[in-house]
């Protein structure tokens, strides 16, 4: 269905991929998201519309996320790019799109911009009644509703002063009634539910409106996003990525996963995933490798920003990782896509975290998934990866390790690598 919807849109944005990305035409005249009238007609020409349906899925894509425009240039957004391998990538435009009903149709004439942003504050409400109605609900009923909770929203701002006023007795004032519901809410009623219906989230007509199944999955993300975010489990929904991965450190990985989501439900996912680069850059690796493990949760959106760390050789072997996943691979097989360098690279990286964080039973475990067959390769290959961690790596590992003589000889690997031996 979300395809289906944007199917249009996503065509004219090929087109505006093809004939407007660098080196090509303008998309506009004055540097505005507007198509200009002379691009309109020759995308219509192109692609057998009229100048007005070329416009309107221009819209339909700008605001899906399908085309970004920069100046007097376009360019595909990441959804466009992930359209065919990627559904969620296109319910991530749909919902993007459905959130802008409200600039999918000219609001009515003559109404204070204050009243349509009461009735667009109103209108989720309204959208769970119709989820909850599951099936046609009559246009009166809505009305009502919408006119209760405009009234709700009027009261909440209702300011009452109820300190004392010069020169009159320190008694409280009666509170001013909430102010009533002056103008016909009918008008903006019907606008939004054309809005909502030309978007794709509900059938309306015949005096009643009804979700469609996309509009009601629609409603359910959301529902679930707010409950998720509110049952944030070990309270770190408010702190910033570094703390926010900190305070998983401890946690189960079903644990630490529902932390992620509902720490990710609470912000812009753009600005969450530059927060958990940066946070990965760090010089905790626990934190790196905690870092890519939410971004995981994250998913396609972060594919940009993960594919852009390939160029950072302490993020590189993480990101090489979580790209492979992300195309399907296998999560056992994903080492594969590491070279020997990486893989010994992403070793000393975990074992410092470990040595950091952990005990020395773990560290020795970790020492038994080395992909050399000997400890003299393994020496030789981690003090040759240059990791700014191979001393202290190596040191925890000889102070851990049971048999004196593996000790003594990571003890000198570790002095040779201290001493630039």
């Amino acid at each position: 269905m979300a395809r289906s919807v944007l199917a249009a849109a996503a065509r004219v944005a090929r087109w505006a991929d093809r004939a407007l990305g660098p080196g090509g035409d303008s998309a506009t005249a004055d540097g505005k998201a507007t198509l200009s009238d002379a691009t309109a007609r020759r995308a219509a020409d192109a692609l057998g519309l009229t100048v007005d349906q070329v416009c309107a899925d221009w819209d339909t894509a700008r605001l899906a996320g399908l085309i970004e425009v920069h100046g007097d240039s376009a360019r595909p957004g990441w959804r466009l790019r992930a359209w065919d391998r990627d559904d969620s990538a296109v319910l991530r435009g749909w919902v993007a799109l459905c959130d802008a009903w409200s600039l999918a149709c000219p609001e009515p004439e003559d109404y204070e911009p204050a009243a349509v942003a009461e009735v667009v504050t109103a209108m989720p409400q309204v959208l769970s009644f119709l989820q909850l109605s599951a099936g046609p609900v009559p246009v009166p009923q809505l009305l009502d509703l919408l006119e209760q909770r405009v009234t709700e929203l009027r009261t909440e701002r209702c300011e009452v002063d109820y300190g004392p006023r010069p020169d009159t007795p320190a008694v409280a004032p009666e509170p001013r009634p909430a102010p009533a519901v002056d103008a016909p809410l009918r008008p903006l009623l019907d606008w939004a539910l054309r809005a909502l219906a030309s978007v794709g989230a509900l059938t309306y007509g015949d005096g009643q409106a009804t979700l469609t199944p996309l509009g009601s999955w629609a409603v359910w993300v959301k529902l679930e996003q707010i409950c998720v975010a509110a049952q944030s489990p070990a309270g770190n929904i408010e702190q910033g990525a570094e703390d926010m991965l900190r305070g998983c450190a401890r946690l189960r990985p079903a644990a630490a996963r529902a932390e992620y989501r509902a720490w990710l439900a609470a912000r812009p996912v753009g600005s969450a995933v530059t927060e958990l680069v940066a946070a990965a850059r760090g010089e905790d690796a626990l934190l790196r490798g905690l870092a890519f493990e939410a971004l995981r949760v994250v998913g396609a959106p972060a594919e940009p920003e993960v594919r852009a760390a390939l160029d950072e050789p302490t993020l590189r072997p993480y990101a090489l990782l979580w790209l492979a996943e992300h195309d399907g691979m296998d999560p056992e097989d994903t080492h594969e896509v590491l070279t020997r360098e990486e893989a010994t690279w992403l070793w000393v990286d975990t074992a410092a975290a470990v040595a950091d964080h952990g005990e020395a039973p773990l560290l020795l475990r970790h020492l038994e998934t080395a992909v050399q067959p000997t400890v003299p390769a393994l020496l030789d290959e981690v003090r040759a990866v240059g990791h700014p961690r191979t001393v202290q790596v190596l040191v925890a590992l000889a102070a851990a390790h049971p048999d004196p003589a593996f000790a003594k000889a990571v003890r000198r690997a570790a002095f040779q690598v201290h001493t630039g031996g």
